[in-house]
């Protein structure tokens, strides 16, 4: 065989290879390889999105945060001022309590005096009724009589 028809047929047998190649084998490929671009590019833009949304929501969450606690500390200091509100008006209760339990003891106090005054004046009396008894049963006599009275005395 001629190193020519050789040459000539493995070009033509080249030529046909690559024709098929380009027209079956080659856009399969290229296709797959662009959808494989565009599908990383896709992810990649996606990453970037996910990272600037994750961004977003930590400021989000950051300033929440920062409203709650802020929240709190308004509950609290709501609270302490209640719970101290609380606590001086139980002070006036148990001080308007106390007064008035004051008051009401001075009062039996007075009553009990008084009581004590109106029984020491009924012994008085009799003391007085036995006293003038003993000295109309005996004879009118200055030494008895001032005896009688210190006795009286000494009774009361």
């Amino acid at each position: 065989m001629n190193l020519n028809a050789t040459l000539i047929a493995q070009i033509v047998v080249f030529l046909i290879l690559w024709a098929f190649t380009m027209k079956f084998v080659w856009p399969p490929i290229t296709k797959a390889l662009d959808e494989r671009a565009s599908k990383i590019a896709g992810g990649l833009a996606a990453a970037d999105k996910a990272k600037a949304e994750l961004a977003s929501a930590n400021q989000r969450v950051q300033q929440e945060l920062a409203q709650s606690r802020e929240d709190i500390a308004k509950r609290i200091a709501d609270a302490e001022k209640r719970g101290n509100a609380l606590v001086e008006e139980a002070k006036a209760r148990a001080s308007a309590e106390a007064a008035k339990i004051v008051a009401d003891a001075k009062a039996e106090s007075a009553q009990l005096v008084v009581q004590a005054r109106e029984a020491l004046r009924e012994q008085v009396a009799g003391l007085a009724v036995k006293g003038a008894e003993q000295i109309l049963r005996r004879e009118v006599n200055a030494q008895v009589h001032a005896d009688l009275l210190s006795h009286l005395k000494s009774e009361l």
